[in-house]
């Protein structure tokens, strides 16, 4: 997108991926983070090119991404209830685990001046009956 004329400049189409929802740059310019829905797919992208720089699986019914540039981190929420976590190694990025949160749990926001993510959780998300949350997470060093 041209911010100045509000134009589309280019359209990146990634094979065989559907439903892509959340997006997340990196401050440096230098990758696009995209999370597929269908199937559930983390995929890397050359900020200026549009290539594809990785594709790696992730969690499911994905809401938010975000970059942890702090711990070479990227952070993916999803409503399956869980927290899918890449780490930037000399090789790339690779899962290094999964959360659990909630149900349906999906919507997030990660703050790195507070070094939290933020998880909403709805009423009912834990099969109890319980009231709607906010679920707090540190990531860990």
């Amino acid at each position: 997108m041209d911010i100045e004329t509000g134009k589309q400049i280019a359209a990146w189409h990634v094979p065989e991926l559907r439903a892509n929802f959340p997006l997340a740059r990196e401050s440096t310019g230098a990758a696009l983070a995209s999370v597929f829905r269908t199937p559930a797919r983390l995929v890397l992208l050359d900020q200026q090119s549009g290539e594809v720089r990785a594709t790696m699986r992730t969690c499911g019914d994905a809401d938010d991404v975000f970059f942890d540039e702090r711990r070479k981190r990227i952070y993916v929420s999803c409503g399956e209830g869980s927290i899918d976590v890449f780490e930037r190694d000399e090789s790339g990025y690779r899962s290094i685990g999964l959360t659990r949160t909630a149900a349906g749990a999906r919507t997030s926001l990660f703050v790195p001046e507070h070094d939290r993510l933020f998880v909403a959780a709805r009423a009912g998300s834990s099969g109890s009956g319980a009231d709607a949350a906010i679920l707090i997470f540190r990531p860990q060093p």
